[in-house]
């Protein structure tokens, strides 16, 4: 072999070491499994913070294994903004291309949120806050802004109404307005064109069908009762017959706790008050459940206008077709209440 042979073979081993040494490094740096995570690997970015701050942070979590090559990919991808606040989630063996790529995007990781069983929009407001870092305050001054409300396609009285208890993707530190944007796309798509044809057959647009099942949660812990319940309210609504729910009296009074509804309570004059005025309140008085909604679009067709707790205290009602027959069952739970000593 000549020398210009022999030089050749040198200089391409040279290069093939050189390539390979550059691969190997490549790999390392870009490719290799870098994180490791023992728990839910949920990480939140509460300010905009630099990357090498994220990285940090990770660092300190025991998230990563090497700080130092997470830092040079970010300055390859030439990733110099802050990094959107957020919740993320860290998955075991990402590489530092998936990391970078990740807080380059904000793409974050979205908080399953639940809520269910509220009654006033300031619980909503609490759990909004508790769960997805929204500001309770804005949410709060939001929902008595008229204006807001008014865009939102609602009133200060049927507000409650947007707001379909389930469990919902949304990303942590929502903003309080995208919050209330999200909740009434939710509405509408929950309002779909079979709900909507049932609420147009027993004559009740979708705000007065939650009215009418806020009212009925309200009234029984037994869910095989709901439609039963539906079917008595609808009846007397179809006759002119005052609603008489109790319910809406302890709204007016702001306590859900009390067992006996007193004369004097009778008298207070408010839309709310359903033993003095006609037809369905301005409004809900509660968050009401998919489930008692949907008990009202398909309420239980009977002939019962009355119906009142068992005096067996089961939680379970008593149906009436006669007022007769509702005054002799009336009359059994007002002296069981009396021998337990309920006097409110």
């Amino acid at each position: 072999m000549n020398k210009k042979i022999r030089r050749f073979v040198i200089i391409l081993g040279v290069l093939a070491i050189i390539f390979l040494a550059c691969v190997g490094l490549g790999y390392y740096y870009i490719l290799a499994p870098n994180t490791s995570v023992k728990d839910d690997g949920i990480v939140y970015l509460r300010d905009s913070s630099t990357i090498s701050q994220v990285i940090d942070t990770l660092r300190r979590h025991g998230y990563i294994e090497n700080a130092h090559t997470p830092s040079v990919v970010a300055r390859l991808k030439r990733f110099f903004s802050p990094v959107k606040p957020g919740r993320y989630k860290i998955q075991d063996g990402m590489n530092n291309n998936e990391l970078i790529n990740m807080f380059r995007s904000g793409n974050q990781y979205p908080v399953y949120f639940t809520f269910n069983n509220m009654r006033t929009l300031a619980e909503f407001a609490e759990e909004a806050h508790e769960e997805l870092g929204t500001s309770k305050e804005e949410l709060l001054t939001l929902l008595k802004d008229s204006d807001v409300l008014a865009d939102l396609g609602f009133d200060s009285t049927t507000i409650m109404a947007m707001f379909i208890p389930n469990t919902y993707q949304i990303y942590w530190n929502t903003p309080a307005l995208d919050l209330l944007k999200r909740m009434k796309k939710e509405y509408h798509r929950f309002w779909n064109e079979n709900r909507m044809a049932k609420a147009s057959a027993i004559g009740l647009s979708p705000e007065e069908v939650i009215t009418l099942a806020s009212i009925i949660e309200e009234e029984t812990v037994k869910p095989e009762e709901y439609p039963v319940i539906a079917g008595v309210y609808i009846n007397r609504l179809n006759r002119g017959i005052k609603l008489d729910a109790c319910p809406t009296l302890k709204f007016v009074l702001g306590d859900f706790t009390i067992s006996r509804i007193l004369d004097r309570y009778l008298k207070i004059d408010s839309p709310y008050n359903t033993y003095m005025y006609a037809g369905l309140p301005p409004g809900p008085i509660r968050m009401a459940s998919i489930k008692v909604i949907d008990s009202v679009l398909n309420y239980q067709k009977h002939d019962y206008l009355y119906f009142c707790a068992k005096s067996d205290f089961s939680g379970y009602h008593n149906f009436s077709k006669t007022l007769r027959q509702h005054n002799i069952y009336a009359r059994e739970y007002h002296q069981e209440l009396n021998k337990r000593k309920i006097w409110r």
